[in-house]
């Protein structure tokens, strides 16, 4: 990897600002390992349960014209089984993982955070925001200040690893939830899960294209929502942001660097550009700061505050 690309994330020193967020390969120490293999800095775990879960009935996946809406479902192994995983690919790599992790209270928040505290993780992501459950668990708790700081605050007090909240667009004001997040002593965002959820109609057979009817928004449709949020969040906060939506090319992850964005989270690209899509976009960043006179990374400019 080029030593370019190399950046600092809560005090890790990675080799790319590429991130393979939750959700998009299976949970096996594999798939994270074929990850980092292609060019990935960090990698995600799925987001664990204290129980495993199926996930819903499929179809759970659909492409349209712009992007993908999927109904996974929170499928996964468990906490226990994905922590078995995690600990494998760290015995066989130095890249760090970020374990995220999904509950809808304040206790099974904790129950999840000593399990993690007990493995060879590295970061503990809050997914606070999946949009594809709705029907089963309601309103994602991001859509709460009040909620959102409750547990973060808790988790704080017992992790034993750096704790990233990761946020839902889907609000109507992500800065206060960004802040709350922070007060409560987050160290870090995650920005921005899937937008929605949304629906796809099959004409011909006249029901929805997915089982489940609803599921949340993927791919390019999204990027100019995630830089619009990280952006009027970055001004707000002093914690770094993981920026992601969208992103399928080494221009988009310039611009989520630009809104705000620390590193930068790459999953619908796999399915656009296959898994060597960390290394084509890696690639890409740097011809971009050749063409553009950049150094390193960090020479990358942020925009200014948003004039309202």
């Amino acid at each position: 990897m080029h030593n370019r690309l190399k950046t600092k994330f809560l005090g890790f020193e990675v080799r790319s600002p590429l991130v393979l967020p939750a959700g998009i390969m299976d949970m096996s120490f594999s798939a994270l390992s074929i990850s980092t293999e292609n060019g990935a800095g960090i990698v995600t775990s799925k987001s664990l349960t204290l129980e495993p879960r199926t996930g819903h009935k499929g179809p759970v996946v659909a492409e349209f014209e712009g992007g993908f809406l999927n109904c996974m479902g929170l499928c996964n192994p468990g906490i226990v089984d994905g922590l078995a995983e995690i600990n494998e690919f760290k015995e066989r790599s130095d890249t760090p993982v970020i374990v995220s992790v999904f509950a809808t209270n304040v206790n099974d928040f904790l129950k999840l955070t000593e399990f993690v505290n007990t493995s060879k993780g590295d970061f503990l992501e809050l997914n606070l925001s999946c949009p594809n459950v709705f029907d089963e668990f309601g309103i994602p708790l991001a859509a709460s200040k009040d909620e959102v700081h409750k547990i973060i605050k808790a988790v704080k007090k017992i992790s034993e690893l750096p704790v990233i909240a990761k946020l839902s667009p889907n609000v109507y004001d992500i800065v206060s939830i960004a802040k709350a997040a922070e007060s409560a002593g987050a160290d870090a965002l995650c920005m921005i899960n899937t937008v929605g959820p949304g629906m796809l109609i099959d004409t011909k057979m006249v029901k929805p294209v997915l089982f489940n009817k609803l599921g949340g928004l993927s791919g390019p449709c999204i990027k100019p929502i995630a830089l619009k949020l990280i952006y009027q969040t970055y001004s707000d906060v002093n914690i770094p942001i993981i920026g992601m939506g969208g992103v399928k090319c080494g221009e988009d992850a310039i611009e989520m660097m630009m809104a705000g964005a620390s590193i930068v989270g790459v999953g619908t690209a796999i399915y656009y550009r296959g898994i060597e899509v960390f290394n084509k976009i890696n690639n890409e960043i740097i011809e971009f700061m050749d063409e553009n006179g950049y150094e390193n990374l960090q020479e990358i400019p942020k925009l200014e505050k948003l004039l309202m």
